[in-house]
């Protein structure tokens, strides 16, 4: 038997106004597009944007159903309209921004599980890590430099 460590890092912002022009004007976008999801059941509304190589800007939000769980993350949405339109594009940063009708969200909200394994695999077939930045309606801003930070044993297709 041995016993393994596993880390990982990650920035922390005070908030969007500490961030790059790019990460901020990236950032507005996902909360433009959290403001236009699909949350009536939940009230939590998410919204992503990816920036990928090419400059284009995708995004996504939550889209609910009331057959629970029917429902997709902003994150999925985002991701495979990406990998639909541009399907050669590598990318660069994903942010997520998430809030809520009930309680103002104050602190990061990261990607759920789902939404980890399937942007690994993106990750991980264009062989180049891309930034994670994500946040509440408000506060701090967390930055990962890969979205494997965040998923340490992931599950890929070597396991196949």
């Amino acid at each position: 038997m041995r016993k393994i460590e596993v880390s990982t890092s990650a920035t922390v912002y005070n908030d969007i106004s500490e961030l790059s022009v790019e990460d901020k004007m990236l950032m507005q976008k996902a909360i433009e597009s959290r403001n236009k999801a699909y949350a009536p059941y939940s009230k939590f509304h998410v919204g992503a944007a990816l920036l990928l190589d090419n400059g284009e800007i995708v995004l996504g939000n939550n889209q609910e159903s009331a057959a629970y769980p029917s429902g997709m993350c902003a994150e999925r949405v985002a991701i495979w309209k990406a990998g639909s339109a541009y399907p050669d594009m590598k990318i660069v940063k994903l942010a997520i921004t998430a809030s809520s009708t009930i309680t103002k969200v104050n602190k990061p909200i990261g990607p759920c599980g789902a939404c980890r394994q399937t942007l690994s695999e993106y990750e991980i077939n264009q062989k180049t890590p891309f930034q994670v930045l994500f946040m509440g309606e408000v506060g701090e801003v967390v930055v990962t430099e890969s979205l494997l930070s965040l998923l340490p044993f992931s599950f890929d297709s070597t396991y196949l």
